[in-house]
């Protein structure tokens, strides 16, 4: 955990955000991180990595993610709030095409999806893409 709490600090979100993302990374109430749907809670941490550390510039108030998981992956949308803009990202969380990038296969062949997860952890981000902003009145 001590590589989170690097990227929290680095981060210019509220710190109200901040401590919602502790509280959901450990389990507890997050009022200012929403999942819609199911989204098994590591797979929503590495979302909340990637954003953190990727738009470590956004003074994040608050997010809803929106995504499907899979058994090697995680896609969606992510709507992140500011105080000025509300920002949609979609993303897609895939350790089978890290794996494949990487070239790793497994006894049986098959892309070492285990180890991409382990490794790589929340860099296995195949796309990460701003599909729209909009400035607040």
């Amino acid at each position: 955990m001590h590589e989170f709490e690097q990227i929290l600090a680095q981060s210019r979100a509220a710190e109200q955000f901040k401590a919602d993302v502790r509280n959901f990374v450990q389990g507890g109430p997050a009022a200012r991180v929403a999942v819609v749907g199911h989204g098994p809670s590591v797979k929503v941490r590495r979302v909340l990595a990637q954003l953190l550390a990727m738009e470590a510039h956004m003074p994040i108030e608050r997010v809803e993610i929106r995504g499907q998981s899979g058994c090697s992956d995680f896609a969606g949308v992510m709507r992140v709030t500011t105080m000025d803009t509300v920002e949609d990202i979609e993303f897609s969380w895939c350790c089978r095409w890290r794996a494949e990038q990487e070239g790793w296969t497994d006894y049986f062949g098959f892309p070492d999806q285990m180890r991409a997860a382990r490794e790589f952890d929340w860099r296995c981000f195949e796309s990460w893409t701003r599909v729209s902003v909009t400035q607040k009145a």
